[in-house]
């Protein structure tokens, strides 16, 4: 199951992650959503339902809180942005949790930048990306994520933060 994801209202520029404000010795999750994601809650309400990004955050800080992670949160629509990301994740987080939207099925380039830092990554998709459209099943992303979540709506996110917290023994 996949969950939606809200993005941060405000005057900070979204397309730098930023560090939870709880506090965790582990090293932080990644939270990545990638093109057309920020536009949750507006975009197709009846494939992807009425939460924002600023919900999907929201619950996987919460979630993670719960097992003593951070979370570091990036929603971008530029696929070069994202690989940036991921390459400086190399080394200081635990682990990713990514719905990489549309990328899913045309990115090698993010698919190989995902094994640069060498940690656990949970891929989620909020709608069920195997009862639509036959471009939508395949995945990049899948034969390199630990666990795959689809279908699930934003509770997906949820699941990921707990299967991606036992994995890192959180």
């Amino acid at each position: 199951c996949a969950e939606s994801t809200s993005r941060r209202s405000g005057s900070r520029d979204s397309r730098v992650p930023v560090m939870s404000t709880t506090a965790s010795p582990a090293l932080p999750i990644l939270l990545l959503n990638g093109p057309n994601l920020n536009t949750l809650g507006v975009r197709q309400p009846e494939v992807y339902g009425s939460d924002t990004l600023d919900d999907v955050v929201a619950l996987v800080e919460r979630t993670a809180a719960e097992r003593g992670l951070s979370v570091i949160a990036l929603q971008t629509n530029h696929e070069g942005e994202m690989i940036d990301a991921i390459h400086a994740a190399r080394g200081t987080v635990g682990g990713i949790v990514i719905n990489p939207g549309g990328w899913t099925h045309t990115s090698v380039a993010l698919a190989d930048a995902l094994v640069v830092p060498e940690v656990p990554i949970i891929e989620v998709h909020i709608s069920n990306v195997h009862a639509r459209e036959a471009f939508r099943h395949h995945s990049y992303i899948s034969p390199i994520a630990a666990g795959v979540i689809a279908g699930c709506g934003i509770d997906g996110y949820a699941f990921a933060v707990h299967r991606l917290a036992r994995l890192l023994g959180a």
